[in-house]
């Protein structure tokens, strides 16, 4: 790999880490200092909530009773999940795939620094049609799907072909 592919693949992937992170961190930040004092349920649409909620477990709350009393297990797993995303983002050819594995990691990450702080992950985006309620999710969860979303897109397209630059010959008195 060349040494100029990396520093763009890191720019890139550590970017797209660094806004899904800050993203995540300030929109928390926001809900559990300011928007939920006091926690309440806030209707937003006919259709969305904002709701305090925290997570114990993986995803939608699975897996809970597993976990419950071992949130840095769950971390850790997600943080060796996270190295192997960035491993894959250095060695892709794909910026896109960069991209998409950086929003992944930065979410994952997200949610592993709330888990280690308060044992479990801050949660407060509700959306529900009548009875139903999707479970309640934060600005991690939608980078990750932002970043999956894009990374299945990027699969369908080509690789483009890097065309070396030929040089000139240089003429005489240029």
């Amino acid at each position: 790999m060349a040494y100029p592919k990396l520093i763009r693949r890191t720019a890139l992937a550590g970017g797209a880490l660094a806004l899904a992170l800050a993203v995540d961190f300030v929109t928390k930040w926001l809900i559990v200092n300011i928007v939920m004092v006091p926690p309440r349920t806030i209707e937003i649409a006919p259709f969305f909530n904002l709701t305090l909620g925290f997570n114990t477990g993986v995803s939608f709350g699975m897996f809970r009773e597993l976990f419950l009393d071992r949130p840095l297990l769950l971390a850790g797993i997600k943080m060796v999940i996270v190295a192997g995303l960035l491993v894959w983002a250095m060695r892709t050819e794909k910026p896109s795939e960069t991209i998409s594995l950086g929003l992944i990691a930065g979410g994952a990450t997200g949610n592993v620094l709330d888990r280690i702080r308060q044992g479990a992950v801050t949660d407060f985006l509700d959306f529900h049609v009548g009875g139903w309620h999707w479970p309640a999710f934060n600005m991690a969860d939608t980078m990750i799907t932002i970043g999956v979303v894009l990374l299945i897109a990027a699969s369908f397209w080509p690789a483009r072909a890097m065309i070396p630059v030929q040089k000139r010959p240089r003429r005489a008195g240029y």
